[in-house]
């Protein structure tokens, strides 16, 4: 234990940092009036349990804000709920209201198809599951995976069947499994896509708030994710096009500065014809020489082997 007298944690701080900071004494967090939140059951002390991958950043929501209301599908009586499995403790809730009639909805269906395996290439890829199937060759024993929307969701399915590796999900859960068949999706069970999703033996689920302690914390070994541009030099571009509208930033920013493996998969021209490989992006940049890997149309190029330019180590077989 260390103990310090006659001095504040911003004092303290300071002289460890140097006297430029972007600290300031009255700086303050925001905090909400009002969190609206979902749980699945209550107790009438206010204690949420979640259920499956349907935590997100409630937890957090309830704790910064004045007043939270949860709506559960559940209330029970006082020690109903394990002690245990409890997710939220009712100091942080408020008020709690019961739904009844409510139909859950999947934003995004996805299924496997009848009969399919859940690894394996089609009978026809086309040039976007040819682009998975290169970008899966990264991925190596005991590895922990991240995958983003668009042609790296493909990429787990072109896998040796004996490969043994993880994939996460930003949105809380940990072994990530294939899609589901028709009639056993769950409205509780989706990924950071909002894709219904299966999960494998061993699987895990938490708040999102873990999610991105665990890819800050450099414990994802490697992520895949698409681009609207990437440079030659390795910076990313793929939040946002300006002058478009946008849900928010994602977990993009943190994935390309946390340490692990960033590989993009993406074809190399845009829908109206643009190159999407450049000199320098002329969108705003998701993370700067943060990218190792890309594997487009045709082409498979790594980033960082010389100062200025991309190296091409493999070119993939041309669509016919």
């Amino acid at each position: 234990f260390f103990f310090f007298k006659q001095k504040t944690a911003y004092e303290m701080l300071r002289s460890l940092v140097g006297s430029e900071m972007c600290i300031r004494d009255r700086e303050r967090s925001l905090q909400a009036d009002f969190c609206f939140i979902k749980a699945w059951k209550a107790d009438k002390q206010g204690n949420l349990i979640f259920r499956r991958s349907a935590v997100n950043f409630a937890p957090e929501f309830a704790s910064a804000s004045k007043v939270c209301i949860a709506e559960v599908e559940e209330i029970v009586e006082d020690g109903e709920l394990e002690p245990e499995r409890i997710q939220l403790p009712g100091i942080y809730v408020d008020r709690v209201v019961k739904w009844s009639g409510y139909q859950k909805i999947i934003e995004k269906l996805a299924f496997s198809e009848e009969g399919q395996d859940s690894k394996g290439p089609p009978q026809k890829p086309s040039l976007r599951d040819k682009i998975a199937m290169r970008a899966a060759k990264e991925i190596k024993e005991g590895m922990y995976v991240n995958v983003g929307i668009g042609i790296p969701t493909l990429i787990p399915q072109y896998t040796p069947k004996d490969l043994d590796f993880t994939l996460q999900s930003e949105n809380g859960v940990l072994g990530v499994g294939p899609y589901p068949k028709r009639g056993e999706e769950d409205a509780d069970l989706v990924n950071a896509s909002k894709e219904s999703i299966t999960v494998v033996p061993g699987a895990s689920f938490f708040s999102s708030s873990k999610s991105f302690g665990m890819i800050r914390g450099g414990h994802i070994d490697v992520t895949f994710l698409g681009a609207l541009q990437v440079s030659k030099t390795g910076d990313v571009a793929n939040w946002i096009i300006p002058g478009k509208s946008v849900k928010g930033i994602g977990g993009a920013m943190d994935l390309v500065n946390s340490g692990s493996k960033v590989i993009v998969a993406m074809e190399h021209v845009n829908k109206d014809g643009s190159l999407k490989i450049i000199d320098e992006c002329t969108y705003p940049i998701t993370g700067a020489k943060c990218c190792s890997i890309i594997t487009v149309s045709y082409t498979h190029l790594r980033a960082h082997e010389t100062p200025e330019h991309l190296v091409c180590r493999l070119l993939l077989e041309k669509k016919k």
